[in-house]
């Protein structure tokens, strides 16, 4: 088929970005089979889709094995993952039990603990730059992921006071 009429094509087009994943490429693959003559590349001009798609989705549907997508690869790790070194220095900071150690309390009035102040004490203490430690904002949610209350400190079962 040479020239896809407009009406079918953007049927066919809509059809395909109503589908996710594997049944999309399976979709794709069986369209450009029946109307291309199997060419990713027109289907790449027709309609729009990647050509690596539409070759994975030949791949598929000719093979019948369904690749794997690996979404859980994408997207940002957290903070602790990237940089273990950084949560053992916040535990030491908190004295592993959720108090603060006798030799921080300076940075911290009241006893309550700020996100700024975390900050402080590893720039000063443990002799981070700047420039390699997350912001405020990561800090207090890595502090709520490992348990302790932005306000008296120690650690807590619930974290509704984490937000």
């Amino acid at each position: 088929m040479a020239e896809t009429a407009d009406p079918a094509r953007a049927l066919i087009k809509e059809e395909a970005k109503k589908l996710k994943g594997a049944a999309r490429r399976k979709y794709i693959a069986k369209v450009t089979l029946d109307l291309l003559n199997g060419s990713p590349r027109r289907a790449e001009r027709e309609f729009g889709w990647g050509r690596e798609t539409v070759r994975k989705g030949l791949r598929e549907l000719e093979t019948r094995i369904r690749c794997v997508d690996n979404f859980s690869a994408r997207g940002n790790k957290k903070t602790e993952e990237k940089n273990p070194e950084l949560l053992y220095d916040i535990d030491i900071i908190l004295n592993f039990d959720g108090r603060l150690n006798p030799g921080f309390r300076a940075y911290f009035p009241g006893g309550k603990i700020h996100p700024r102040s975390v900050r402080r004490v590893l720039v000063e203490e443990f002799e981070y730059r700047d420039q390699e430690l997350p912001t405020e904002t990561t800090i207090a949610s890595m502090l709520c992921r490992l348990g302790y209350r932005l306000d008296g400190g120690r650690r807590c079962p619930r974290q509704r006071e984490c937000k």
